[in-house]
């Protein structure tokens, strides 16, 4: 599955593909009021996803896990301001079991069939930088549909763009705005799905044979850091966000249905290592924020196959990081890019 998400055009749209994306766009703007949930920011979430992360300490004076040689950890204070993109851990979703779809997603803003697969294409945040989500807050999460748009690939596959907006806030007032876009393809038909003829399988010792080497840093003002998820990793960051989706933990369901390679890496995971990546190299040891970030996934990576992150700043106060894996057939190419502003 390694199709552009972004490559997208409007033309040749089948009169029933509009009439999906007309239906659901109608709750949009000011027909639907946004659905507003109520939540305490507790120190334990907060805490799960930093070990979850493999990082030991929130911030450098802060620590999360306990062993011999760091001390003990315990619980986060009261106050306790949430880094970027960790916002992600809260507010999950909260339907029960036999609503969910036949992937396990929460379908509340999900066009009807045959648009049922979804994935994560992209999206953009804005923080208030004087107002940080902390531990303790008693906060907020408003969604609302904003749009939802048909559309055709370059190979004339049909899908549905659906984009949300969270307003997130305390009692202070505003402190983030998360826009995401979903895309919604067409729900497979008939026998299993075959993965593409060529690609990686790394149960079959063919891994190394075929990835390619992973590109360098250009220049001394490029960073580079690399990733590897394994099943584990991303079952753990599933069951803490409650993400029911079967793309990120069940193999026979990405091989056998979805005909991906292998189990495939949260598009939210990589956006919050993306931002852990800026906040790190920008060497700030306490809280760090930027003022936004626009994002866009174009690709999956999968459990079991290294990544890069290349990131570059400008002197301008912004910064890309582009994210390098396997297109499974001996090529590179970019699966995630974001456009952070200082």
């Amino acid at each position: 599955m390694s199709r552009v998400f972004y490559r997208l055009a409007s033309s040749a749209i089948s009169a029933s593909t509009k009439r999906v994306a007309n239906e659901l766009a109608e709750r949009s703007g000011n027909v639907a009021p946004p659905l507003v949930r109520r939540q305490l920011l507790d120190s334990n979430q907060l805490q799960r996803l930093s070990v979850t992360l493999d990082r030991p300490r929130l911030y450098s004076d802060v620590l999360v896990d306990s062993d011999e040689e760091r001390g003990p950890g315990g619980p986060l204070a009261a106050g306790t301001p949430l880094p970027p993109g960790y916002h992600l851990a809260y507010f999950t979703p909260a339907v029960c079991t036999g609503e969910l779809g036949l992937d396990g997603i929460d379908v509340s803003y999900s066009p009807s069939p045959p648009f049922t697969r979804r994935m994560w294409a992209g999206g953009r945040l804005r923080w208030e930088k004087d107002n940080p989500l902390r531990v303790g807050d008693e906060a907020t999460e408003a969604t609302r549909l904003v749009s939802a748009e048909a559309k055709v690939t370059r190979n004339g596959e049909e899908m549905i763009v659906v984009g949300i907006e969270k307003t997130f806030a305390n009692a202070r007032g505003r402190a983030l705005v998360d826009r995401r876009d979903w895309v919604f393809r067409t729900q497979l038909s008939g026998g299993p799905v075959a993965a593409a003829a060529g690609q990686i399988n790394p149960a079959a010792g063919a891994y190394d044979d075929v990835i390619p080497p992973l590109p360098a840093p250009s220049g001394p003002s490029v960073r580079s850091r690399d990733f590897l998820q394994t099943p584990v990793s991303l079952f753990r960051f599933s069951a803490l966000t409650f993400n029911g989706h079967k793309i990120h933990y069940s193999r026979p369901w990405c091989r056998e249905v979805e005909g991906h390679r292998d189990i495939v890496v949260h598009g939210p995971l990589n956006l919050i290592n993306m931002l852990d990546f800026w906040r790190d190299e920008k060497g700030g040891a306490g809280y760090m924020i930027p003022q936004s970030i626009r994002y866009r996934a174009t690709a999956p990576f999968y459990a079991g196959e290294k990544y890069r992150a290349l990131l570059e700043e400008d002197d301008g106060g912004r910064t890309t990081v582009k994210m390098w894996g396997s297109d499974g057939q001996g090529n590179l190419r970019v699966g995630m890019i974001g456009d952070l502003v200082d």
